[in-house]
């Protein structure tokens, strides 16, 4: 009998990203914000402009997979959101997410818009393992890595398979978080704790969600470490 063979066509996709340069001198340090799955790019761009309108340029990148939202009533409009991984073929999507961050990263750089030497990855929940995959690939891109109530990568243990390097890293975790507990949050700190210069861990009492009160704390990280 003959066999059914997998085809794939190569389509041009157009990824979308919110962009945001305060008044001031250029360039400024770069924080690429990502939302959590079922998000978009303006929320994020929103919560990111609450932490530093002032001081960094902000690129918050939209995942590519878009999904329907089914409203709860009928009087509600169907809505979207948008991820960043899906189980088929994931390699492709972690793929993508790296074409796009590093074109970011070089497109901003060029135009003199952001500071290369000091460029922040910033995601929360499915956004976090991604955003590590991409440091920990490309950690001479990346000063600091802002994990919101996410994970690390499934492979995180592989040798060879993740750079060492001198990055660093800010968790920020939830003390009633019922997707990533705090002792998950403890765990993955220590893992990454083997490969990074320095973890900071920070619990906030909420559940799953980007705390308030942590904006502050990120805030203030960022700044301690923007290399002058």
């Amino acid at each position: 009998m003959p066999e059914v063979v997998e085809q794939s066509i190569e389509q041009k996709i157009s990824c979308y990203y919110d962009l945001y340069v305060p008044d001031g001198a250029a360039p400024k340090p770069l924080l690429i914000a990502l939302h959590g799955y079922g998000g978009d790019k303006s929320s994020m761009m929103r919560l990111a402009r609450r932490i530093n309108e002032q001081d960094f340029v902000i690129a918050a990148l939209q995942g590519a997979h878009q999904h329907m939202i089914i409203p709860k009533t009928r009087e509600e409009k169907l809505g979207f959101g948008f991820g960043w991984v899906t189980n088929f073929k994931p390699e492709e999507s972690v793929d993508l997410h790296h074409r796009n961050v590093r074109h970011i990263i070089e497109t901003l750089t060029n135009q003199g818009i952001a500071d290369g030497r000091n460029v922040f990855l910033m995601g929360f929940s499915q956004a976090v393992g991604v955003n590590f995959r991409f440091a920990f690939t490309h950690s001479h891109l990346v000063r600091g890595v802002i994990a919101i109530c996410g994970g690390i990568p499934g492979d995180w243990g592989a040798e060879g398979k993740y750079n060492g390097s001198d990055l660093d890293v800010l968790y920020i975790g939830a003390e009633q978080d019922e997707f990533y507990t705090p002792e998950r949050l403890e765990e993955f700190a220590e893992a990454i704790r083997r490969r990074a210069g320095s973890v900071t861990l920070e619990m906030f009492a909420c559940g799953h969600e980007v705390p308030r009160d942590s904006y502050p704390t990120i805030n203030q990280w960022i700044l301690s470490k923007v290399r002058v």
